[in-house]
């Protein structure tokens, strides 16, 4: 049986000027923030050995942080590092989609032992269904659990894109909708891959986790999903 079709996908079509507009707009204003400085790959701190990947979108490279050492990235690594030799490798790049993830890990040939991935705004503005992305997703974490060896795969929230400072509304509620069917599919596939847990990563609401364009996360932002990411991975 077909899902129900909600409110938002109704009123899409006719709010659809409206939404080419605020579009349109969104993207002349936008701050065009570049990736941060900083090694992408490395090994930091003392004890048993970590091979860590962050991969995914430009969160998880780090856009809105001024080097890597604020970022995602660097946070992570520092708060690993105080329990174990983290090798640890970067591949994320600005507008990537979970089927360009896919295809740029495909050709690598390594194994890890925890993964934390960053997926889901670059789906949502491109239209991915809900269906789609569930099986790009659950091909994500067979690659990453199969040939790429993980054992511990974090898998962070879709961001709740409703909040963004950037997107006005009525666009920042239909992209939010939206937003939410792709993260309630990431549960989903996250539940069937005893290796993988998801993150929420429900932030507070505070000005200062934004990045000055309105749209990626702050250094404050990133040193709280490095926390929590670091909680997880530890667990195991």
């Amino acid at each position: 049986m077909p899902a129900p079709i909600s409110a938002d996908q109704i009123l899409r079509v006719p709010l659809l000027p409206v939404l080419a507009l605020q579009g349109l707009a969104v993207r002349r204003n936008a701050q065009c923030l570049p990736e941060p400085t900083g090694p992408r790959v490395g090994r930091q701190g003392r004890g048993p050995r970590l091979r860590l990947l962050i991969t995914g979108d430009s969160s998880a490279a780090g856009v809105g942080a001024g080097t890597q050492a604020q970022a995602l990235s660097g946070q992570l690594v520092e708060r690993l590092a105080r329990h174990y030799t983290v090798e640890w490798r970067l591949e994320a790049t600005i507008g990537h989609t979970t089927r360009d993830t896919i295809k740029r890990l495909q050709q690598i040939d390594l194994r890890f032992d925890a993964v934390v991935t960053a997926l889901g705004v670059n789906d949502v503005t491109r239209a991915v269904s809900q269906r789609g992305f569930v099986e790009q997703q659950t091909q994500l974490m067979a690659l990453l659990t199969g040939s790429l060896g993980a054992g511990n795969v974090v898998v962070t929230a879709v961001p709740q894109m409703a909040r963004f400072p950037a997107l006005p509304q009525p666009l920042a509620w239909i992209l939010g909708q939206q937003a939410k069917r792709l993260d309630q599919g990431l549960k989903h596939v996250a539940a069937g891959f005893p290796q993988v847990r998801y993150l929420a990563l429900d932030l507070p609401d505070d000005p200062a986790l934004a990045a000055p364009d309105g749209y990626h996360p702050s250094p404050k932002a990133y040193a709280i999903w490095a926390e929590q990411a670091a909680q997880l991975i530890r667990q195991t």
